[in-house]
């Protein structure tokens, strides 16, 4: 019989609280296989601090019981967590970035030099750690997911500050660079934990569209959110020209003169403030249409669990999306119009 689903949030969290456990130790002996000279620098960025929603994600995924935590699910969080912080080093490199959760960011701590190669060695003990599973089929599927997130980024880098992205385009881009860690954190832990193909595939789904909608709101919390309770530099994204759904939308609804001149500022002709920007979207109602698109995403994202409501897994797999709606629903709140 399946779970019944936690009451609220902190329930789900509790549930996978010995997994997280299993998890940190994991991590913590990591560190050690990394030199010497650089495991300072390795712990840093492998703190305890953040969200862990994929390692999240390959636990719900492939949920056996309470308190059952298995070696190979932890190690596959392991893994996809550490991709994950390394593609955040070399995120916050290129953003500039000052914060991260809390803290210096690792180029801000080291120095950009130093953080880029520190990102390269997260990426290289990953897929070590990858390696090391009897069959070579994690190993592929993460070294296919971390090609993916870096090419996603090269992508957006290279569109930066170009006004003629299409929405299919950058659908495409949030595809690869957030979506594929989600689906592929979601696979491995429903695969790994021995579920019928089927169950696999729908998670696969699930995965894929609830990392769309994740990046579509962190796209909005990126203009609307508050710094300081984010953990995180805000207005990145304005600063250095990325064209997301929040500004495709806002360069719709503005006139034409407005349109101009928010066109010469992302193509680096003068500086455009975040708080400017955020109040025109309160006053266009721009967050009620990002709302609309990510709603999308996680009503796809329930319909691939449908056929499979009975399997232990799924009541704590929909809670991870009503835990994104609820987020978003928190954000948009302070974004409509007066």
């Amino acid at each position: 019989m399946p779970l019944p689903p936690p009451r609220d949030f902190s329930e789900l969290f509790e549930r996978v609280g010995p997994h997280m456990a299993a998890l940190d130790g994991f991590m913590r002996r990591e560190v050690e296989h990394f030199e010497p000279e650089i495991r300072d620098m390795a712990a840093y960025c492998l703190d305890t601090s953040g969200k862990r929603l994929r390692p999240t994600m390959v636990f719900v995924s492939g949920w056996q019981g309470e308190g059952v935590v298995s070696d190979d699910l932890v190690r596959a969080a392991g893994v996809v967590e550490m991709v994950h912080l390394a593609t955040l080093v070399h995120d916050d490199i290129m953003d500039r970035a000052e914060i991260r959760r809390s803290r210096r960011t690792a180029a801000r701590e080291f120095g950009p030099d130093a953080a880029v190669l520190l990102g390269d060695a997260l990426f290289s003990q990953a897929l070590h750690i990858a390696s090391q599973f009897p069959t070579t089929e994690v190993c592929r599927l993460v070294s296919e997911s971390t090609r993916k997130v870096c090419s996603g980024e090269i992508m957006q880098t290279l569109r930066r500050r170009d006004i003629n992205i299409s929405l299919a385009e950058y659908r495409r881009m949030i595809d690869l660079k957030t979506a594929e860690l989600f689906r592929v954190s979601c696979f491995l832990g429903a695969r790994l934990s021995g579920h019928d193909p089927a169950f696999a595939q729908a998670a696969d789904r699930f995965g894929h569209h609830l990392g769309i909608a994740y990046q579509i709101y962190d796209d909005l919390v990126d203009f609307v959110g508050e710094e300081k309770r984010i953990g995180k530099t805000l207005g990145t994204d304005l600063a250095t020209g990325k064209l997301t759904l929040p500004l495709m939308l806002l360069l719709e609804r503005v006139s034409a003169d407005e349109r101009a001149v928010m066109v010469a500022a992302l193509r680096g002709g003068h500086p455009l403030g975040l708080s400017a920007s955020k109040q025109r979207m309160q006053e266009l109602g721009i967050a009620g249409g990002v709302v609309r698109a990510i709603d999308e995403e996680l009503a796809v994202a329930r319909e691939a669990l449908a056929p499979f409501t009975r399997l232990t897994p799924v009541p704590l797999m929909l809670q991870l999306g009503e835990m994104l709606q609820k987020q978003v629903g928190a954000l948009s709140a302070t974004t409509v119009s007066p």
